[in-house]
């Protein structure tokens, strides 16, 4: 079972996105929320919030988008099918999160 695990595990396209920010928490949460809703109509994932975290998933896709006081992150996995839009995924957010979110 574990080689199983390793072996998806390893053919997944991982994203592992950072970016401080000079927000208050509601300020962040309301700016991830709208990188959410951006990512959602470009890329057509649904997502909501469980906490100071953002959900999202599609078919061959899934991540998450947590705030806190201090940064933003993005992790997202990527299944096989869906690894050839890393490239465009990882613009997009990078773009956003240095658009919106930009450190005091």
């Amino acid at each position: 079972m574990q080689a199983e695990n390793f072996i998806y595990t390893s053919i997944m396209s991982q994203i592992d996105i950072r970016k401080a920010h000079a927000f208050d928490l509601e300020g962040a949460q309301q700016v991830a929320d709208n990188l959410a809703r951006d990512l959602a109509e470009k890329f057509a994932i649904e997502y909501g919030w469980d906490g100071d975290v953002i959900l999202f998933e599609r078919a061959g896709c899934h991540g998450e988008i947590k705030v806190d006081a201090e940064c933003v992150h993005v992790r997202a996995q990527l299944g096989f099918f869906l690894s050839y839009l890393k490239p465009a995924v990882e613009r997009e957010i990078h773009r956003y999160l240095d658009q919106h979110f930009n450190p005091a």
